[in-house]
């Protein structure tokens, strides 16, 4: 077939400032796509240069054809990503539209398939409009924080969040949303709380497929045996990870290390990232008594994080609103046992033959039971190993993007 897709973010190494998950994603699922069909891309134009030098080295060129779009007098918001860059994408997306008609009167596509910026309350108008099967996803955005854990953010943050969820319902009344949402053939969505979201008449769509994969050549890495050092090796090592941001709940991961290291004070907890909590995350785990035994390394490149993810006993991921979860697929392909909330795209990932679930309660029940969680895995060298190994096992069957380029050819198929 020859089919078109939309990936208004879509970047190899994932820095085009469009948000680094997307990025990932719409390029895997592009390189993927082409290897079963003949692929056109719509993106934005900032993404050229280095599309075209990955297309180079691999040699997809033949394959895979990219149609880079701008905004005219709005760029400004697609290279600021603190602005308004969900307004420009709505803008973006009305000028891709004109280039798929455009495309399509040229080509004659057998599928529309919109890739990324597809939350499950974002419409797509080529997907409402070109008159070929659309695909769509996959995608989240359905997902909330858990009402006991955001009556313990700032008030900002609950307020932020409460724009969120208005402004999300304002955007599935849009009747070019809902039109595409009724043409679809396939909606693909990254986790249960997606699902769950889906009006009934349009829930037999539904495929749960993953935002988050591992590439062939990570695959390596990742799998690749680590050493620790002797006096690492006589430490329980916990690694944390990610922006420190409120949503992120650090801070509870935080009070759950304190909690657990009161009865095994050779334990250590790094919290790699950076963000605006920074300073009151390092003020906390002074008044805990603990900041001997927590670190706060700042960022660290993917290839540093994954190491030291590798060589610890086990990951710590409190976040309380995520529907993807990238470092979580990333920790188990290491042979990482996982401690998470059972929410959003964690849920989804971890089950319990590789983690530790924890359910989003009230946060002093979220605290203890993540302290048990932790000593748990302590106690556990034999359990931390069967983790470890399951986890390995279950990216092999399912999160390579390999296998899950073969999944999505199947729903193509099915068009």
């Amino acid at each position: 077939m020859k089919i078109l897709l939309c990936a208004f973010a879509c970047h190899p190494q994932g820095n085009s400032g469009l948000g680094a998950g997307e990025d990932i994603l719409g390029w895997n699922i592009a390189r993927q796509a082409c290897r079963f069909h003949e692929t056109w891309v719509l993106t934005h134009a900032g993404n050229r240069n280095a599309l075209e030098d990955a297309c180079h080295i691999l040699d997809l060129k033949d394959r895979l054809h990219f149609e880079y779009v701008r905004v005219p007098g709005m760029e400004w918001m697609a290279r600021n990503h603190k602005g308004p860059l969900q307004l420009y994408s709505w803008f973006w997306q009305w000028t891709a539209y004109r280039a798929a008609r455009r495309l399509h009167a040229q080509h004659h596509f057998a599928l529309f398939h919109h890739v990324t910026f597809a939350n499950d309350w974002l419409a797509s108008p080529t997907g409402a409009f070109l008159p070929v099967p659309y695909v769509r996803g996959p995608g989240g955005g359905s997902h909330r924080m858990p009402k006991g854990l955001l009556r313990s953010r700032r008030f900002l943050s609950r307020f932020w969040e409460r724009v969120r969820s208005v402004g999300q319902g304002l955007y599935k009344l849009d009747p070019i949303y809902r039109r595409g949402q009724r043409r679809a053939r396939a909606i693909l969505l990254c986790n249960h709380d997606a699902v769950q979201a889906v009006p009934a008449a349009w829930r037999n769509k539904v495929r749960l497929f993953p935002v988050n994969g591992i590439a062939p050549e990570d695959a390596v890495e990742l799998t690749a045996p680590t050493t620790r050092s002797t006096a690492e090796r006589n430490r329980f090592l916990v690694v944390s990870a990610g922006h420190f941001i409120s949503l992120k709940c650090f801070d509870l991961g935080i009070r759950a290390f304190a909690l657990f290291a009161k009865e095994y004070p050779h334990a250590v907890l790094e919290v790699v990232g950076d963000g605006p909590e920074r300073e009151r995350l390092v003020r906390l785990a002074q008044h805990l008594g603990i900041i001997e035994q927590v670190r706060f390394p700042g960022w660290s490149s993917r290839t540093e994080l994954l190491h030291r993810i590798a060589q610890a006993d086990c990951f710590l991921f409190p976040s309380a609103r995520d529907g993807g979860g990238a470092v979580i697929v990333e920790a188990m392909a290491t042979g990482t046992p996982v401690i998470c909330l059972d929410i959003g795209g964690p849920g989804y990932h971890v089950q319990d033959a590789w983690g530790i679930k924890i359910a989003p309660g009230e946060p002093a029940q979220v605290i203890r039971d993540m302290a048990h969680a932790l000593e748990r895995l302590h106690n556990g060298s034999a359990l931390r190993t069967h983790m470890g190994s399951a986890g390995k096992q279950r990216v092999q069957d399912v999160y390579l993007w390999e296998r899950l380029g073969e999944e999505l050819n199947r729903i193509y198929e099915e068009r």
